[in-house]
């Protein structure tokens, strides 16, 4: 792939042999972006784990202070009797065997996180292939089967993101965009680190946090030193 001057110019301030302090990653990837739109901000987090062990799946939540710095298409599948929580609590959708056929039938995905209340979930198996490829299925651990819908909703809108390890043992999520200061990038980065080292599964052995990488949608990764991050 052919770098542009501009590619070229930043990729030069970034030592891809260095191990970068999370407060002088979060500065440098504002730095070295090259978009011109509000890019994000992501982080790669490699753990020691073996996803294929059950006790080493590690998934969870976080919120981060600062939000994502996008706006998160809620919809809430729920029973009649909790449409109105829901809605007051900002859903952008809110229902339940319309939207399972929508989504069935005609591949409707016009939102980013799925909230359901327990009593519904027998109904949502037949759209599971759907949305489990893209870890949108509800999960009780996730906090997204729960009968508090409205907290639920809230909790998504101010900034709470689920996060997943994939099947080589990477954690990818973004912690916020590129018109984020550096002080509440490294905020949202430190929040989200901190939540993943209290998952450290107990079977895991050696090195937990073996390697993180800082970058916007258009920049060089910056590897960032575990032992930088207080708390982890």
């Amino acid at each position: 792939m052919r770098l542009t001057k501009k590619r070229k110019a930043v990729a030069g301030k970034v030592d891809a042999e260095k191990l970068y302090s999370l407060n002088e990653a979060t500065k440098l990837v504002k730095e070295v972006n090259t978009a011109k739109f509000n890019a994000s901000v992501d982080l790669h987090i490699k753990l020691g784990v073996d996803p294929k062990k059950a006790d080493q799946a590690v998934r969870g939540t976080t919120a981060l202070p600062h939000g994502t710095g996008k706006s998160k298409k809620v919809l809430v599948l729920c029973t009649p009797d909790k449409e109105e929580e829901a809605k007051k609590s900002g859903a952008d959708h809110v229902g339940l065997d319309e939207f399972v056929t929508k989504i069935e039938k005609e591949g409707w995905m016009d939102f980013d996180v799925v909230i359901a209340t327990p009593n519904v979930m027998a109904k949502l198996g037949k759209i599971a292939r759907i949305l489990g490829p893209r870890n949108l299925m509800p999960n009780p651990k996730s906090g997204t089967v729960t009968l508090e819908v409205g907290k639920a909703v809230e909790e998504v809108k101010k900034g709470k993101i689920a996060f997943k390890v994939d099947k080589f043992g990477i954690v990818h999520t973004s912690v916020g965009r590129v018109g984020f200061t550096a002080d509440q990038l490294n905020e949202n980065a430190v929040a989200l680190l901190q939540t993943l080292s209290k998952l450290k599964p107990a079977t895991a052995k050696g090195v937990y946090f073996q390697s993180i990488s800082m970058a916007s949608t258009m920049s060089p990764g910056i590897n960032v030193d575990y032992k930088s991050v207080s708390g982890i």
